[in-house]
């Protein structure tokens, strides 16, 4: 029995299939396999039901799992102190949303790098529903969404929390401008698309106020939503600190509404269960480096959108 083959086995069991447990710990799908068979070899016992179309772990798989997390998790510790930097090596594969990458992320980095020089950050930059998929099946370590999530599978600390308020071109609609039903149903509401946590947010808000949205545009990315906004397309909600150079530069108005928009939420998320040092040194220098406050670099200054 190794090492190598209790890891294969672990995060096989764990994440519900190979090929995503070989991806994760940088391997071919058949040298994985080889290392689950070599340890049922050894262990005289099957640990996966190969029958089926895919393998279900058996009564014995299910005895070890916890065996194997335990040892994995004493050869961290062990690695971790004898590291008297605490450094990380390997490699980490996170998600992050739109709007972190574009304001306190490089900061981010810039630590991680300090701290672990030898860590390869693989960033994702998606919407959040299809981040909190990818880390549900194991394919990223941790994703840095809006939330809360509603899955029993992952673990979250609330990192930051965003303003939203209502926006518009000041040539669409005037700033200060109280919004009722009927500018709802004059001008067109974008949004990002039904993945993104802001949408959520938003459908929430309006369900509330029993408002119904009969002409609505989408659009997977921040920036662009915000460009056409500032081109008098329609309005939307945007987080306050993110946008203030363009309100400050006349591009974008701010509109008033009763109630205000819901504040959005922003979450580390980990798989449940996943006590790796990765993950928790990670956390750790995102709950230091987070900075919600900071507006987007895109817009410098008094912001230009030519």
């Amino acid at each position: 029995m190794t090492l190598k083959q209790l890891e294969a086995f672990y995060w096989a069991a764990k994440l519900g299939s190979f090929s995503v447990a070989a991806a994760r710990l940088h391997v071919t799908q058949s040298s994985l396999s080889k290392r689950i068979a070599e340890l049922e070899d050894d262990l005289g016992k099957a640990l996966f039901d190969r029958t089926g179309q895919r393998s279900v772990i058996t009564d014995a798989g299910e005895r070890l799992l916890e065996h194997a997390a335990q040892i994995l998790e004493i050869e961290s510790r062990i690695r971790s102190d004898l590291d008297m930097s605490g450094a990380l090596r390997g490699s980490c594969r996170f998600g992050i949303s739109e709007l972190v990458a574009s304001t306190w992320f490089p900061g981010l980095v810039a630590r991680v790098r300090e701290l672990h020089p030898h860590l390869v950050l693989q960033p994702q930059v998606d919407l959040t529903l299809n981040l909190e998929r990818k880390l549900e099946r194991g394919e990223l370590d941790f994703a840095i969404i809006p939330g809360p999530s509603s899955s029993p599978n992952l673990s979250q600390e609330k990192v930051g929390e965003l303003a939203y308020q209502w926006m518009a071109s000041p040539e669409r609609l005037a700033s200060g401008t109280v919004l009722t039903a009927r500018h709802f149903a004059e001008h067109p509401v974008i949004t990002l698309s039904a993945e993104a946590g802001l949408t959520l947010a938003f459908e929430k808000w309006a369900a509330e106020q029993k408002l119904e949205i009969p002409r609505a545009l989408v659009c997977n990315s921040l920036s662009a939503l915000i460009a056409l906004v500032i081109a008098g397309v329609g309005i939307s909600l945007f987080p306050r600190s993110y946008v203030a150079p363009l309100v400050r530069a006349g591009k974008l108005a701010e509109l008033a509404s009763q109630p205000a928009p819901h504040n959005l939420s922003y979450y580390f998320q980990w798989r449940t269960g996943d006590t790796r040092a990765v993950v928790r040194s990670l956390r750790t220098v995102t709950m230091e480096e987070a900075d919600f406050s900071v507006s987007s670099p895109l817009w410098p200054g008094e912001a230009r959108i030519d």
